[in-house]
């Protein structure tokens, strides 16, 4: 699999906190493919994110994409290759869902521009691929949780990236929102999408994962294919508690007390 991201060496600590949030840390994204960063809350998940798409930087490594360094990049040009899907979005204005969506195509605008037919267009594939182009003209506020997940995912579509990265998608989703997520992410993958989620829940990342990088205190305690890294003993060693993974019709199944 050749890597679209390529994680160096990297260490992250907040100001003021001791606690260092990723340590030393080298891992290669592939590309076109679905990869779970899995491991329990506190592990730096998000730190990891944040670092990807350069909210964050790294006091230590280097952060490749694309077989670039990422501070070649402009901040357009990062705002163009990767989308970001945030646990949630708080919004002091009140946005139709196509006028939420039409943000994603700010990196393509010039400053005080407005989206034109083009933009539309993109927008409105967004939400065909998110499958909520019906609630178009609905105010954002008045969404369900999993259909506001799911704007958030047509906006970050309207980027047209080339990386997506999704921080706990399926949080407090039903079942029924949790499989649409799952689904969409590997449509995206077969699209040539690299989609990059994170996850505490083991079962999400042996649903639709490729690949799966497992992250404790900050470290890669093993990444690789998800047949090979979904074990028992990989997972008991992350989350610190006995769990089995046991294979079901070519599929794992995770048990754990």
């Amino acid at each position: 699999m050749t890597p679209i991201v390529s994680l160096n060496h990297i260490s992250f600590a907040y100001p003021g906190n001791h606690r260092v949030a990723l340590r030393d840390l080298s891992v290669d994204i592939p590309t076109a493919c679905v990869s779970a960063l899995l491991g329990p809350n506190g592990s730096g998940k998000t730190t990891l994110l944040h670092v990807i798409l350069g909210i964050l930087t790294a006091q230590q490594g280097v952060v490749q994409l694309d077989g670039r360094p990422q501070a070649s990049y402009s901040r357009r040009q990062l705002s163009q290759l990767i989308g970001l899907v945030p646990q949630d979005e708080h919004l002091t204005f009140e946005f139709t869902v196509l006028d939420y969506v039409l943000l994603g195509r700010a990196p393509y605008l010039r400053a005080l521009e407005m989206p034109g037919p083009a933009d539309h267009r993109t927008a409105w594939e967004a939400l065909q691929t998110a499958g909520i182009s019906h609630l178009a003209g609905r105010p954002l506020a008045s969404l369900s949780g999993g259909e506001r997940q799911l704007a958030i995912v047509a906006r970050a579509l309207a980027q047209q990236p080339r990386i997506l990265l999704l921080d706990e998608p399926t949080a407090h989703l039903d079942l029924a929102n949790r499989a649409r997520i799952l689904h969409l992410m590997r449509d995206l993958a077969a699209q040539n999408v690299t989609v990059v989620f994170t996850t505490h829940d083991p079962a999400a990342a042996a649903a639709v994962a490729d690949y799966v990088i497992l992250l404790r205190q900050g470290e890669a305690v093993a990444a690789g294919a998800s047949a090979k890294v979904l074990t028992s003993t990989a997972l008991s060693e992350t989350y610190g508690i006995p769990v089995l993974v046991h294979y079901l019709e070519g599929k794992p199944v995770i048990l754990s007390p």
